[in-house]
């Protein structure tokens, strides 16, 4: 599964595609389990004329029913400026921020990061 994923120009936050229309939440956001209609859907993100800065497919992982992003650096984006339930984008809770939290074993680095040993 994928889900398509930019910031906005205008405050930097982070958006969702669904159904031809950015979102804020992630748990709001379309999943792609077929490539094609993906990358269609990115190709027409792209096409459009827009404040969103080059959007991409991220990569999801499943643990019990509920979806999040494979990789920490995506799972940090989606869950907005903290992930305190009282604040941010995702300050509803409950399934907003569930679906980011509960694959948490799973996620995997992009190796953007190195780590320095002390």
């Amino acid at each position: 599964m994928k889900a398509l994923t930019g910031n906005r120009l205008t405050d930097g936050d982070v958006v969702f595609w669904r159904a031809g229309a950015w979102v804020e939440r992630f748990v709001d956001a379309e999943l792609f389990a077929d490539a094609e209609a993906g990358e269609a859907a990115e190709a027409s993100a792209k096409s459009q004329q827009t404040v969103i800065v080059d959007p991409y497919l991220i990569d999801l992982v499943e643990s019990e029913g509920l979806w999040a992003p494979l990789s920490y650096r995506e799972r940090l984006r989606a869950l907005g400026p903290t992930n305190h339930l009282h604040h941010g984008k995702q300050a509803e809770g409950g399934a907003a921020i569930e679906a980011l939290q509960h694959a948490s074993g799973a996620a995997r680095s992009t190796g953007r990061v190195n780590l320095i040993k002390r």
